[in-house]
């Protein structure tokens, strides 16, 4: 194990390094803004709904499943990128797998919102 801080110590640090995360996707990521722009927006309209309190809790996480992957995805991206710009199948497979991610993520979001408002109708 590598030495490191403990306690409070560490807990500060790796909340710095949270945060700093945060703002290089927001700068670097295009689809992380569109996503946490839409999860504002879907957020409120989740309470906005005539549901009770574990259907929006279902919604709303959805919604923050979508960040986490799309994080996750653009952390894969990085590394990749920063190994090198050539052209290399298992770039490619990383990327393309990391974008799968995504997709499922989506589809999940999209099947609980759907399931949620088709039970309001």
């Amino acid at each position: 194990m590598k030495p490191g801080k403990t306690g409070i110590s560490r807990v500060i640090d790796a909340t710095d390094y949270s945060i700093k995360g945060l703002k290089a996707a927001w700068i670097n990521e295009a689809a992380f803004r569109q996503e946490v722009v839409l999860t504002l927006i879907f957020t409120c309209v989740a309470f906005l709904l005539p549901v009770d309190h574990i259907e929006r809790t279902l919604l709303i996480f959805s919604l923050l499943l979508v960040i986490i992957v799309e994080l996750m995805n653009s952390a894969i991206e990085t590394v990749v990128d920063r190994i090198g710009d050539e052209c290399h199948e298992l770039s490619g497979r990383a990327k393309d797998i990391g974008s799968a991610a995504v997709f499922v993520a989506l589809a999940i979001e999209l099947l609980v919102w759907a399931s949620v408002i088709i039970e309001i109708l």
